[in-house]
């Protein structure tokens, strides 16, 4: 996918969403999706904290370089920009190790499953170690 150009980028991203609809495990096809994504270190343009800096799904597709917060926002738009999801609490988290100094974006679906977790697919979330702070929370809302 990530190979392909931009119009065909944004055409296997409605190919996944509508995949989504009716797949058999969603969040699963979801993560193996952006899986593979090319990953960059940070991107300082994006400030995780302001939604007012954050791209759209477009432009992020267009650039085609994620770093861990626009993966996980590509995740959970990737979710939550289906009917079958529409109505979903998803929402966007900064969890803090403070054991091992690390931050984690992660994509929380209806405060139950988390996704991008040490790089990982989705998981519940009540096996995320107690010892991680909730630093930032945002919810994801569509326009329709």
């Amino acid at each position: 996918m990530f190979d392909l150009s931009v119009d065909e980028r944004l055409s296997a991203w409605a190919e996944l969403r509508a995949r989504v609809e009716t797949c058999k495990n969603p969040l699963e096809d979801v993560w193996e999706f952006w899986r593979p994504c090319p990953f960059i270190p940070h991107n300082h343009k994006i400030d995780p904290y302001y939604q007012g800096s954050w791209p759209t799904p477009w432009e992020i597709i267009a650039d085609n370089r994620y770093d861990d917060f626009t993966k996980s926002l590509m995740i959970g738009n990737s979710i939550k920009f289906t009917e079958r999801f529409s109505n979903s609490k998803i929402d966007l988290r900064i969890l803090v190790d403070k054991l091992h100094n690390r931050q984690y974006n992660v994509v929380c679906v209806e405060d139950n499953i988390v996704i991008n977790y040490n790089d990982n697919g989705p998981e519940l979330l009540k096996n995320v170690p107690e010892s991680f702070l909730l630093e930032n929370i945002m919810e994801l809302n569509v326009p329709r």
